[in-house]
């Protein structure tokens, strides 16, 4: 039985709640995130005939010593679940772009790795990828505001993706594109 003490205060009213700062702040993120998803997917469709699932398989790749992720790593990275990285990844390796390797040491794990074709398909893909995040986060934001945007992101990403972050360190933090 949960004790209810009287002398609480009223829980806030339903309009007191819905005008919640965060509603809005979570809304405009999902919002951004839908817009820039359905950018980035047709621009890459487009220019390069790669999905979004599979660009960002091949980048966190490509991003990786020796190109390989172990796939629970890879999973953490991205949005797909287990058997949704296990479709996509099988779908790259029929393509050619990616293969599976055995570890030597426990075979319970398992990497993808990158082909040289996959680094090929990732090569074609990234100058077109990274001009158009230019044109879309320069365009929107200062330098200054795009160092404290990938802060706060990181520290989001950190938050609520501890795996994701585990994962990630320190290979996601690349030098700076020349050029």
């Amino acid at each position: 039985m949960t004790h209810v003490d009287a002398s609480a205060e009223a829980p806030p009213s339903t309009p007191a709640l819905a005008s919640y700062p965060l509603l809005t702040t979570v809304g405009l993120f999902m919002e951004a995130h839908a817009g820039l998803t359905a950018s980035l997917e047709h621009r890459l469709a487009e220019h390069c005939g790669a999905t979004g699932q599979s660009f960002e398989i091949l980048l966190r790749l490509v991003r990786s010593p020796d190109h390989r992720l172990r796939m629970s790593d890879l999973a953490a990275q991205t949005t797909l679940t287990a058997s949704g990285l296990t479709r996509a990844v099988d779908r790259l390796a029929r393509d050619g772009l990616v293969v599976r390797q055995a570890c030597a040491e426990d075979r319970r794990v398992s990497y993808a790795a990158l082909t040289p074709a996959g680094e090929d398909q990732i090569a074609t893909a990234l100058p077109v990828h990274v001009a158009h995040l230019a044109e879309i986060f320069e365009g929107a934001f200062t330098a200054d505001e795009l160092s404290s945007l990938e802060c706060l992101m990181r520290r989001l990403r950190d938050t609520l993706n501890p795996a994701a972050a585990r994962a990630s360190a320190p290979a996601d933090r690349p030098a700076p594109l020349e050029g």
